[in-house]
């Protein structure tokens, strides 16, 4: 895989990420306004999102384990950068919209 396709890859992750979090931030905008079915909708595509951020860095992992020599990318680490912050804010969405829940029963 030479670093061209490395940093295609990076880009993608970038994108599907990108992607997962603005629907992450979108979710908890629903949540706020009490609109719960609309944020667990947001939060499941942002799932999907997710899911083809790891389809493209399992693509680079399954080379590196082959023994395959892959070139260092910036674009690459960017990528693996917004992918860990956005699983955090989808651990992090899920308690938030949670507790939204919970004010409301009150």
């Amino acid at each position: 895989m030479n670093r061209e396709e490395i940093t295609l890859l990076g880009f993608e992750i970038v994108a599907f990420s990108g992607d997962a979090r603005s629907r992450l931030l979108e979710a908890l905008t629903e949540a706020q306004k009490g609109d719960y079915a609309k944020a667990e909708e947001l939060v499941e595509k942002a799932n999907e999102c997710i899911v083809d951020a790891h389809n493209s860095q399992t693509k680079l992992l399954q080379k590196e384990a082959a023994g395959e020599d892959l070139a260092f990318s910036v674009t690459l680490m960017h990528g693996q950068d917004h992918l860990m912050t956005t699983l955090l804010l989808r651990d992090m969405m899920g308690h938030m919209i949670e507790l939204y829940k919970r004010g409301d029963k009150k």
